[in-house]
């Protein structure tokens, strides 16, 4: 029993980190997509520069952890099904996520990693250990609530951004504006957003592998801060899979989003980059893709003249709604595999999991890089506003074309008095 408990607990560690690692390809656009976009990095150096960041902001904060360890999941529910029944289940709970997260990839389905991760995780408790397993409370407070409020407020943010970045830059004598230089602040906003992800997307593999342990004893539930180990395999992993991954779908990205000037990849980028910190110091598990996307929609917003596709903005949010579903229910059959089967079911599981990743990987590789099997919803949401070629004249525009329209014409009637007194008096003077 306690052989086969350590065993699944090995498991859990390895295809947690496989998560992690499908994370970090996964994200990696999501702070590097508009910096590549709009010139200001070369596709090398930001997913380099991605990956390092992902790296160190790993280790900034444990509080998302803490939600996932000791959060949605009741400690009274592992206690009550078994040490080895409950590693079984966040191991069916993995399983749900990877498949969801690797399908989405390859189909280029609007998709979020962490809704993906905590989906199978439900999904999988609620099959093996019942309604009583879910602090459903939490789940409420700590995933629902922030995934409905954050896009929203990183949206709002990334719009007030963009309409000051635009105002403060504005010429009125055609003399270059230099929003230009804004490609350079893109450099330092995208190492925020890379920053802020690998503090709040890594920390949610930590806080299952500490599950786990906690499961089995090998670590005491008071402590709910994540082992030292635990953190840099969490942090080296999604900062591998950035680096490595990263570059296939950043490729796609960067022109998926070359409509995106300069000052607004730098309004989206502070935006997500705020949005992700706070709420990763308050310990709110969010998804980054979501938030970067709320940014950009926003920023697009910011400019003048632009309308909303709500076509694209609806296939977009359907895909938000579908994920978190999506996942628990595969999280669910996996788990049934373990309640119907034992130990049985989780090697059945393991093979299966085995043969669905190689599956879906060969297959991605059949083919090419394009906008059709690598988009994302980030790339998406720079589509979904729609923006003229020329933008309308401000009210300032307005009011100065109005007053030259005005000198002109009274410059007209000046000049035709003039020529009608002139007319006159050559008139009188025949």
């Amino acid at each position: 029993m306690v052989e086969t408990a350590a065993l699944i607990v090995v498991l859990v560690i390895v295809l947690a980190l496989f998560f992690d690692f499908t994370n970090g390809f996964h994200d990696t656009a999501n702070a590097m997509a508009t910096p590549i976009a709009t010139g200001a990095l070369k596709p090398k150096t930001a997913v380099l520069l991605a990956a390092g960041l992902n790296l160190v902001g790993a280790f900034l904060s444990t509080e998302v952890s803490k939600t996932v360890s000791h959060g949605i999941i009741n400690e009274d529910a592992i206690r009550d099904s078994g040490a080895e029944l409950f590693l079984s289940v966040i191991f069916a709970g993995l399983i749900g996520a990877i498949t969801w997260n690797m399908l989405t990839w390859l189909l280029g389905l609007p998709s979020s990693s962490s809704h993906a991760l905590f989906g199978g995780l439900i999904g999988a408790t609620l099959v093996g250990v019942g309604l009583g397993g879910i602090d459903f409370g939490m789940v409420l407070s700590k995933i629902v609530l922030p995934a409905l409020i954050a896009p929203i407020t990183a949206g709002i943010i990334a719009f007030i951004a963009t309409k000051i970045a635009y105002s403060i830059t504005r010429r009125y004598d055609n003399k270059p504006d230099g929003r230009d230089g804004f490609r350079w602040g893109q450099i330092f906003t995208s190492s925020l957003v890379a920053l802020a992800h690998g503090t709040n997307d890594a920390q949610k593999t930590m806080g299952v592998i500490t599950l786990a342990l906690i499961t089995v004893g090998w670590q005491s539930s008071e402590q709910s801060d994540p082992y030292f180990w635990v953190i840099f395999a969490c942090a080296f992993t999604i900062a591998l899979g950035t680096y490595l991954g990263g570059w296939r779908i950043i490729r796609t990205l960067g022109k998926g989003l070359t409509d995106v000037k300069p000052a607004q990849g730098f309004a989206a980028e502070s935006s997500t980059a705020a949005t992700i910190l706070a709420s990763s110091a308050l310990g709110f598990a969010l998804s980054t893709t979501q938030v970067a996307s709320g940014s950009v929609i926003g920023s697009g917003l910011g400019r003048r003249g632009s309308t909303v596709r709500w076509r694209t903005a609806g296939r977009i949010g359907i895909g938000w709604l579908l994920t978190l579903p999506a996942a628990a229910a595969v999280g669910a059959v996996a788990a049934l595999l373990v309640v119907w089967l034992g130990t049985w079911g989780v090697a059945i599981d393991a093979v299966l999991a085995l043969v669905i990743i190689i599956g879906l990987f060969l297959r991605s590789r059949r083919n090419a890089v394009t906008a059709e099997n690598a988009m994302s919803d980030v790339a998406e949401s720079g589509h979904v506003v729609e923006l003229p070629d020329m933008p309308p004249p401000t009210r300032r525009q307005q009011r100065i074309e109005q007053a030259l329209a005005e000198a002109k014409a009274r410059a007209k009637a000046k000049a035709d008095a003039k020529a009608t007194t002139k007319a006159a008096k050559k008139g009188a003077g025949e």
